[in-house]
């Protein structure tokens, strides 16, 4: 027997096995990293009911003092529990509410409170009253992408390269989440930068999906973030293709750094992005990557969301592929 051969079959085996270990490793590091934001994730319960009694101890009476944050939708008041925890209360406006009366408010709540997933923002609990609409929420220490991007003076440069990979990411998953697994699937209808949410970890959440019926007349906010095809559609509850535009139009902000500005961007960062002049379209604030070939996938992928018709329009499934593709990659490259 040759010992020369046997050696060499003993090297070649230890050498595999040693790269069989350290794909294993890498692999397991990477899929931690991007799921890490699931450790956040509270077990499902179902919605609960909670009277304006109830409400009005929560909020301190919507103690001005207690605001979160106005929107179209509502005003965000944070709420103390009987057993000290933090809820967030959205309070529907009223005139939404008197416009909206004869909408089967309780029965979608209910529906919308069984998505549960570490990028959505969980709905635990509604309450209906004569003149009122609420919806509480699990409490997020978290700033919206719209604020970190155009509002806070130090936002932007918090949000490095591979931070804005990770939130583009977690919001497809989200997306893809509401639109392919929840039953039956949700429309979120409201797909914009405030809507998306991020916590001290930089983990995205979305949030007030699916509440399209509560204004359907209530468009001005979405000018920009939809498609063209959405203002012909009858109900203005949306649809998964006007969806992907939206998150379209983030994956521009997230890119450029740039406001959507009722539309703007897309006429400016289209034409960049098909000229292949993706370094124009990349944020001043942000250090640019070393390496660009993920500036352009991103780049393509915002493009195809922004700059074809419905037909030609991906899924949100494969543009949740290609965007966990680059959290992979970008994950790889911090070890």
């Amino acid at each position: 027997m040759n010992h020369g051969y046997v050696v060499y079959d003993l090297i070649m085996a230890t050498l595999s096995l040693s790269l069989i270990i350290l794909g294993a490793v890498l692999f397991v590091a990477c899929k931690k990293k991007p799921d890490a934001c699931e450790e956040t994730v509270a077990v499902k319960h179902c919605a609960r009911v909670y009277s304006l009694m109830d409400i009005d101890a929560v909020t301190d009476s919507f103690n001005h003092r207690r605001v979160l944050g106005k929107g179209p939708l509502g005003t965000v008041y944070v709420g103390v529990q009987e057993n000290g925890e933090l809820v967030a209360v959205k309070r529907i406006h009223p005139v939404l509410v008197l416009s909206n009366a004869g909408l089967g408010f309780s029965s979608v709540l209910k529906w919308l409170s069984s998505v549960q997933h570490p990028n959505v923002v969980p709905i635990i609990g509604f309450s209906e009253a004569p003149g009122e609409r609420v919806i509480v929420m699990e409490f997020e220490r978290t700033m919206s992408l719209e604020f970190c991007l155009h509002e806070n003076v130090n936002g932007a440069s918090l949000l490095d390269w591979n931070k804005r990979i990770r939130i583009a990411a977690g919001a497809a998953r989200g997306l893809q989440y509401l639109h392919e697994v929840a039953t039956p699937n949700i429309v979120h209808g409201r797909v914009k930068s405030s809507n998306v949410l991020i916590d001290v970890n930089f983990c995205p959440r979305i949030c007030d999906y699916g509440l399209n019926f509560l204004a359907a007349g209530e468009t001005r906010e979405l000018v920009g973030y939809v498609d063209d095809e959405y203002w012909n559609e009858r109900g203005g509850g949306g649809s998964k293709e006007s969806d992907v535009y939206g998150l379209g139009v983030v994956l521009l902000e997230l890119l450029s750094g740039r406001e959507c500005n009722e539309g703007v961007i897309v006429e400016w960062g289209l034409p960049l992005i098909k000229a292949l002049g993706f370094g124009e379209v990349l944020d001043p604030r942000m250090v640019i990557p070393s390496d660009m070939k993920n500036v352009v996938r991103l780049a393509k992928v915002a493009s195809a969301c922004v700059g074809n018709s419905r037909k030609c329009r991906p899924s949100i499934a494969q543009v949740a592929t290609i965007l966990n593709n680059l959290e992979m990659e970008v994950c790889i490259s911090d070890l």
